[in-house]
C-alpha cells in the first residue's frame, strides 16, 4: 500500500508544466498510482525522471521508450488515458 507522503510526492512529480502532460499524468496518479504493484510504482518513479519532451513524444505516440521498463508504464498510462471515466 502506498502511504500518503509517497502519493503526494508522485502528484508533485506528475505536475510537469506542460498542460498536455498534466492532463495525462495527474489523473493517472490520482486514480491508479496507489493500486500499482511495487514494480510499476518504481517504473512510474523512473518515468518521472525523464525529460518533458521525451514524455510528450511517448504520450503522443510519436516515439516509444527504448527502455522496456519505461515502455511498460507508458503503455499502462496510455491505456488509462484512453479509457472513458
Amino acid at each position: 500500500m502506498t502511504d500518503a507522503a509517497e502519493l503526494k510526492r508522485m502528484r508533485w512529480a506528475a505536475r510537469r508544466g506542460m498542460l498536455e502532460l498534466d492532463l495525462v499524468l495527474a489523473p493517472f496518479v490520482d486514480q491508479r498510482f496507489a493500486e500499482l504493484s511495487a514494480e510499476d510504482q518504481a517504473r512510474f518513479r523512473q518515468l518521472m525522471e525523464c525529460e518533458d519532451q521525451e514524455l510528450f513524444a511517448w504520450f503522443l505516440g510519436r516515439e516509444r521508450p527504448q527502455d522496456a521498463e519505461l515502455a511498460t508504464i507508458v503503455d499502462q498510462i496510455l491505456a488509462f488515458a484512453r479509457t472513458p471515466r
